[in-house]
């Protein structure tokens, strides 16, 4: 057998595990219905390589508003490798304790918000504190992870607790421990990962179930839409208008952030 064809098998795997795990998703696309509805957001949130399934989320063709994109670039920058904005200094950061109450500092979050964190391992600091964060603003929040490797990683933080236990629901990608699904003879470590693979399939099998919660609650939303699908004009009228929602849902987000004004106030 080709390793195209071993890894397409191993695909095949990833798939079975994401099915068996159908009615956690919809759970999870319950509760980010409920944020959505009340003209809140769900704060999405991945270190690392996750940023991935942070931008698969929203925005891009086949998503819609509602999402909350935090993607810090002093995390998730690996376009140079080395030097300035280096992957080192990337690694390095998101084992910083504190980094993410920095970063939530930001927004003036509420209990009608809900979340969503993506970590392989479960086990990186800035995920895991984002996670206990939210957990402690009342906020529900789902963990995307891939188990076998979390249950074989040992945790970068102190009380060595990861991500999962600060979670409401936590979702497998089904990747193997080490990610990498693919030994090729002659070659000491594997190579071709998985968990972009799974963790996507979770990450537009919940956009799925929830474009189909808010239709039925009668807000059916506005989808990104190619040209070729709708047609030019009508594309970029739904262009339009979903960012121009995402920006008055954003606006909630920051209308009276951290110390108040008297513009915060309302006294303009």
């Amino acid at each position: 057998m080709s390793y195209t064809k071993t890894y397409l098998t191993k695909c095949e795997g990833l798939i079975e595990a994401v099915a068996k795990q159908e009615g956690n998703m919809f759970e999870a696309a319950e509760i980010f219905s409920k944020s959505i509805l009340a003209g809140r957001m769900v704060h999405v949130f991945g270190s690392g390589h996750s940023r991935i399934m942070v931008e698969e989320m929203w925005p891009r063709y086949g998503s819609f508003p509602g999402f909350n994109p935090i993607v810090e670039l002093s995390l998730t920058f690996h376009n140079l490798v080395v030097g300035a904005n280096g992957q080192r200094q990337a690694m390095f950061l998101e084992n910083v304790p504190g980094l993410a109450a920095q970063i939530l500092r930001n927004f003036d979050l509420s209990k009608e918000d809900a979340a969503l964190i993506i970590s392989s391992s479960g086990c990186n600091v800035v995920p895991i504190e984002m996670a206990e964060l939210f957990q402690q603003a009342g906020i529900k929040t789902v963990g995307i992870i891939s188990k076998q490797h979390s249950e074989a990683s040992t945790s970068k933080r102190m009380d060595g607790r990861k991500l999962q236990d600060f979670c409401d629901i936590v979702l497998d990608s089904g990747a193997p421990v080490g990610d990498a699904m693919i030994y090729v003879e002659g070659m000491e470590m594997p190579v071709a990962p998985g968990s972009t693979v799974g963790s996507c399939m979770i990450i537009n099998c919940i956009k799925a179930e929830l474009a189909n919660l808010l239709t039925m609650a009668g807000y059916p939303p506005k989808a990104l839409a190619a040209g070729a699908v709708v047609g030019v004009e009508r594309a970029a009228e739904i262009f339009q208008a979903a960012y121009d929602e995402h920006a008055h849902r954003l606006s909630r987000l920051y209308k009276k952030v951290g110390i108040q004004s008297y513009v915060s106030e309302g006294n303009l």
